[in-house]
């Protein structure tokens, strides 16, 4: 009785807000490739990150959160609709010239979250990464935001050539005398290094920075640039509701260290962790220049804040550390898919909260959506879940959490996970997987042959969700 109770209580406060001129500003805070373990409050103490900790220091962080996809533009893409991407042909990770085929891009048929608050009167700005669509047709603008500054591909240069005031670490096949390594500059500031064994992608080729749709030349480190342009979109709008979506390029590549945090970190020895922690570092710094801003402004009570990571942080490219977590950016092992999730409405939920409830990047939409009109979509449905409901529910819930990427396959119901996950160029058929996440978080002690009962339950549920799902678009 007192659930249902507490569940009609949150809907009519919702329903209350929505009809209310005081309805919440939303701020979206995405990082890129950051990986489950790297936080001060998921247990790193090598790299601290004092304002990322404060949301779920001021709200609450879900220990089982996850996104879609393993990799940027398919997760991009159920967050941004809360949808499963796979119900719309939306599977995969467009790079490089692939991001200007005409054909590739998020399906204008589907509704935003920004087209959904837009039409709830809230101003609607994307800063930072899109990666959802590079040509005319597929641009944020239409696709809800009012204003953009960012670029439309997968990765971009915080500073280009010649890389004034930073350190630099690029990906080659070979170093300039022929050998395998890792070579460096006389005055430090460049790093070559051969452990990918292939170059660094040309993330800048036609992927100019933008404003709205018009190339600009910007001189600041870009995870500095992107803070500069939120904390402008939110003192021109303090007045009127607003959706920010602020979604970084760090910690993504090419690996730059601005020269302060480079300094701030000397005691690293290994330069390659040293550039990875200048920029989460700086990362950090950023966040809480946003989370200022809504002070500065007295909104910091009535905004619902989200931070989450894109995907598994790839550890071999960043140093990006998934710990105590399975594999990483790619796998649908726990390190591709479960990230940093937490959020933070200090006038709605209370502070200090760690829910262990499954949850998914799907989630920000149905709880905005439940938040600011009151109800949730049907039609087409909505994948996620509202996150306050949730939060007064049993942390034990049973959930059918489903992945999709190709021959990638997975499931998670309870605490039990299905996984087909195929070895980097194999040819055999892939087997299904079975693990019980609450004894083997790790994914270690594969249960498939010794609870055959239970594999074919969890094989028959995914495909029937599977049932539910199109063929790739592309």
């Amino acid at each position: 009785m007192r659930i249902g109770f507490v569940c009609t209580l949150v809907l009519f406060v919702a329903v209350e807000l929505a009809c209310s001129a005081e309805r919440p500003n939303i701020v979206l805070l995405i990082a890129d490739d950051l990986g489950y373990g790297e936080l001060g409050c998921q247990g790193n103490d090598e790299i601290p990150t004092p304002h990322i900790d404060s949301i779920a220091r001021n709200g609450v962080r879900f220990t089982d959160g996850y996104v879609t996809a393993p990799f940027c533009s398919a997760s991009r893409a159920g967050l941004m609709t809360g949808r499963y991407q796979t119900r719309f042909g939306y599977e995969f990770n467009p790079i490089g010239a692939a991001n200007e085929n005409p054909e590739i891009g998020l399906p204008t048929s589907q509704q935003t979250l920004a087209m959904l608050l837009r039409n709830q009167g809230y101003a609607t700005a994307l800063i930072g990464k899109w990666h959802l669509g590079g040509t005319a047709a597929y641009h944020p603008i239409r696709h809800g935001f009012d204003e953009f500054f960012g670029f439309l591909h997968e990765g971009h240069y915080f500073v280009p050539p010649p890389y004034e005031n930073v350190t630099t670490m690029l990906r080659r096949k070979s170093l300039p005398d022929g050998t395998q390594g890792r070579w460096q500059s006389d005055n430090g500031q460049l790093v070559l290094s051969t452990h990918m064994g292939h170059h660094e992608p040309a993330y800048d080729a036609d992927n100019p920075i933008l404003r709205d749709s018009q190339p600009v030349a910007e001189s600041e480190y870009l995870t500095d640039a992107f803070t500069r342009e939120a904390v402008s979109f939110i003192g021109r709008h303090r007045e009127r509701p607003f959706f920010l979506c602020l979604a970084y390029n760090a910690v993504h590549s090419p690996l730059q260290g601005a020269k302060p945090y480079m300094e701030k970190f000397q005691r690293i020895k290994d330069v390659h962790r040293r550039i990875f922690a200048a920029m989460l570092a700086n990362l950090d710094d950023s966040v809480g220049d946003v989370l200022e801003a809504l002070d500065e402004h007295t909104l910091t009570n009535n905004t619902l804040v989200v931070f989450l990571s894109d995907n598994g942080g790839p550890t071999r490219e960043l140093t990006s550390s998934n710990l105590p977590l399975r594999s990483g950016k790619g796998s649908v092992y726990e390190g591709g898919i479960r990230v940093p999730f937490m959020m933070q409405w200090p006038s709605q939920i209370q502070g200090g909260q760690t829910s262990q409830a499954p949850v998914i990047s799907l989630d920000v939409f149905a709880t905005v959506e439940s938040v600011v009109t009151g109800t949730t979509r049907t039609a087409p449905p909505c994948d996620g879940v509202n996150l306050l409901e949730l939060l007064n529910h049993d942390q034990t819930r049973d959930r059918e959490l489903f992945w999709r990427i190709g021959n990638r396959k997975a499931m998670r119901l309870g605490n039990w996970k299905l996984v087909q996950q195929p070895p980097r160029g194999s040819q055999a058929k892939p087997l299904w997987e079975l693990y019980n996440l609450k004894e083997d978080l790790s994914e270690q002690n594969n249960l498939a042959n010794e609870q055959p009962d239970r594999l074919a339950e969890l094989i028959a549920r995914w495909e029937t969700m599977n049932s539910d799902m199109i063929d790739p678009l592309w």
